[in-house]
């Protein structure tokens, strides 16, 4: 074999073993994981492996806000992992000033439903107390007159919505 063959066979099956994973580290179920990306933050230190060139992730990152003396030192290219998706806490934002705007109108149609009961029950008990002859359909269909039994617990009846619903 002559040199040039040798020094080619030897860059050959030197090159590809730079492309391979230089990231080493043991997931959270207990597998070995291989790449060629750091690991996700949420690994702790002492379950990386290997890294490149001795380089180790920090074992608690910190927010961009609370270290600037970290970005500094990051290498060019690498992201930052924050912890925060700025659109994600926007829709959720969006999502619950929609919500309360819901139970707002929700809130101010039941209040409004509640005051005109509120007046066809005064409304209702006023012609009771009136003393005019009042009737009304029994389940058969025939009209009946109220008597003043009838008419004193129906006037206590709308006293009673009156005082639960109007206070």
């Amino acid at each position: 074999m002559t040199a040039a063959r040798a020094l080619t066979l030897a860059l050959a099956c030197v090159l590809p073993l730079s492309a391979m994973a230089q990231w080493q580290w043991i997931d959270k179920s207990g597998h070995k994981v291989y790449s060629d990306q750091s690991p996700p933050p949420d690994i702790p230190a002492k379950n990386v492996l290997k890294a490149p060139s001795g380089r180790m992730p920090a074992a608690d990152p910190a927010p961009a806000a609370e270290a600037p003396a970290a970005a500094s030192t990051q290498a060019p290219g690498v992201l930052k992992v924050t912890g925060r998706d700025k659109e994600l806490e926007a829709r959720k934002k969006q999502a619950e000033a929609a919500e309360a705007e819901k139970k707002k109108a929700q809130d101010a149609a039941m209040a409004e439903a509640k005051a005109d009961n509120c007046k066809r029950a005064r409304e209702a008990k006023a012609t009771l107390d009136s003393g005019i002859r009042l009737s009304r359909v029994n389940t058969q269909g025939e009209r009946e007159v109220l008597d003043d039994n009838q008419r004193a617990s129906e006037g206590q009846r709308m006293q009673d919505i009156i005082a639960r619903d109007c206070a």
